[in-house]
């Protein structure tokens, strides 16, 4: 298995990457919510015909709070991973052991970025958000399965990453500066994220059985299906928080439908847009061709 990415490559491009958290938030850089923040291909809260535009708006926000706070929550597994990855070949490869010693030092930001938002968001929203964790169980049952399931999930959410901020934050809807700033700061760092990774995933590759090969992509499929499982509960959670911020208590019947369109919309937004990303579905058909196409088929199969 062979990428087309180089350690020293991505560290050049990275080292020209230069922002601090209190570039982004902080001081008179706060969240306007008179705005969405989300763009509505990740937050699918048009769909839902019996809401008003005020109320779009608010499901809108709580949705942001979520998609930052899961960012949050991913990044509390992917730290420790990519110093495992780091640590036992410190001495083989300097522009290797610099590049995920940044990369993790990048991830330590994003977290305390995300912190510092959803203090931002407390402050601002008027009510509490729930959200689903802890975040210290479900980075430890991500961390149990094996390393190549791991790494070819993380190489996902980082390609997903990529796709939300090209192909939706950047189609020009009206959305919270701030928060849109925020989302451009960690699309930055994740582009550089996204190679290394892809390079993790083939150095575990490389050292692998066949038959190790296919359990760390059923690893992968695992994981993607207890994530699945979280996203149900968060959209669970997310109904509670918008009948606790607009004091409006939903019908069982409506309840239920905005029960099953947020949580496929927060498929798409978690699972389908990273399954069905190319430069993903490229490194699982060099791992195996089947792979890939198994992947299509769940990524197709979550988004009906």
């Amino acid at each position: 298995m062979s990428t087309k990415y180089s350690y020293a490559a991505v560290l050049e491009s990275a080292e020209k990457i230069d922002w601090k958290v209190e570039d982004v938030i902080g001081g008179d850089k706060r969240l306007d919510f008179s705005r969405r923040f989300l763009p509505e291909s990740l937050a699918g809260v048009d769909i839902v015909g019996f809401l008003s535009s005020d109320e779009r708006r608010v499901l809108n926000q709580i949705r942001g709070y979520g998609y930052l706070r899961t960012f949050g929550l991913v990044e509390e597994f992917i730290l420790p991973f990519v110093l495992d990855q780091a640590r036992p070949h410190l001495r083989e490869d300097d522009a290797r052991t610099r590049a995920l010693l940044r990369f993790a030092g990048e991830e330590a930001k994003h977290i305390h970025l995300f912190k510092l938002f959803a203090e931002d968001f407390a402050r601002g929203f008027g009510s509490p958000c729930g959200f689903i964790g802890p975040a210290e169980t479900i980075g430890a049952h991500v961390l149990s399965h094996h390393p190549l399931g791991v790494a070819l999930a993380i190489l996902h959410i980082e390609w997903m990453t990529q796709r939300h901020y090209t192909d939706s934050v950047l189609g020009g809807e009206e959305l919270d500066p701030q928060f849109t700033s925020l989302l451009r700061h960690h699309w930055m760092e994740e582009a550089q994220h996204a190679k290394l990774d892809a390079l993790m995933v083939e150095a575990l590759a490389d050292s692998l059985s066949a038959e190790e090969i296919s359990r760390g992509i059923d690893d992968y499929l695992a994981i993607g299906a207890f994530l699945d499982n979280g996203l149900k509960q968060q959209a669970a959670l997310d109904l509670a928080s918008f009948q606790l911020a607009t004091s409006r208590i939903l019908r069982s019947d409506e309840q239920a439908e905005l029960i099953g369109t947020q949580h496929r919309a927060l498929r798409w937004t978690f699972l389908g847009s990273g399954m069905s990303h190319p430069r993903f579905l490229e490194s699982l058909e060099a791992l195996r061709p089947q792979a890939r196409r198994r992947v299509e088929e769940v990524a197709t199969a979550l988004a009906s």
